[in-house]
């Protein structure tokens, strides 16, 4: 289907080199095609972008999902939720995220507003998982530390730029809010899977 096809094309490019950068003409000459049938199937970039944001978050959220939810350990799932965003986005050097907050700041605001509720969700189940496992203390307010941990991810994702600055700081920020939870047992498996990432980087 051609449409597919136009936000798959779309969504490397934009990842890649950005959405302000790219244009409709840059889109056609990359898929060997007329404008003409861009705009059969998209009326204007912004709808293109929408789009194509749409298609990523989709993609995102149920890929996120599936990490989650079968992976047997919390921590474990956190990290690899963290691995997959650093593997999505390693091709970009400008956060997406202050991308369309800077050039298209409507669709941006569509794109947190569900980016809110959704993250919150699986920040809550993750937590009450990793209580039930014995990895974090079962008194601790599942909703707050929610919050806390989508506050310094949002915050970090707003103002930093570089794609790879941003990933640093959110592992960061990862380490920090597993710690500020962690039984003795959860802190065991937070460092081990600290270690894992060390021993990878070398």
């Amino acid at each position: 289907m051609m449409k597919c096809k136009i936000i798959s094309k779309s969504r490397e490019l934009f990842l890649k080199l950005g959405f302000k950068s790219i244009t409709m003409d840059d889109i056609a000459q990359e898929m060997s095609c007329s404008k003409k049938t861009l705009y059969k199937h998209f009326a204007n970039k912004e709808i293109l972008v929408e789009e194509t944001i749409v298609h990523v978050q989709d993609e995102i959220h149920l890929n996120i999902s599936k990490i989650l939810n079968s992976n047997e350990n919390a921590i474990a799932g956190n990290f690899e939720v963290s691995a997959y965003f650093q593997d999505m986005f390693k091709s970009s050097e400008t956060s997406p995220v202050h991308q369309l907050k800077k050039h298209y700041p409507e669709i941006y605001e569509k794109v947190h507003t569900r980016q809110v509720s959704e993250c919150k969700v699986w920040f809550m189940n993750n937590i009450q998982k990793g209580i039930d496992q014995g990895y974090f203390r079962s008194e601790i307010d599942i909703d707050n530390y929610a919050d806390f941990y989508y506050l310094i991810i949002f915050n970090i994702n707003e103002n930093t730029v570089n794609v790879r600055d941003a990933a640093a700081l959110e592992l960061k920020a990862l380490e920090y809010h597993i710690r500020a939870m962690a039984t003795p047992k959860g802190v065991i498996e937070l460092e081990n899977q600290l270690t894992q990432i060390h021993n990878h980087q070398i």
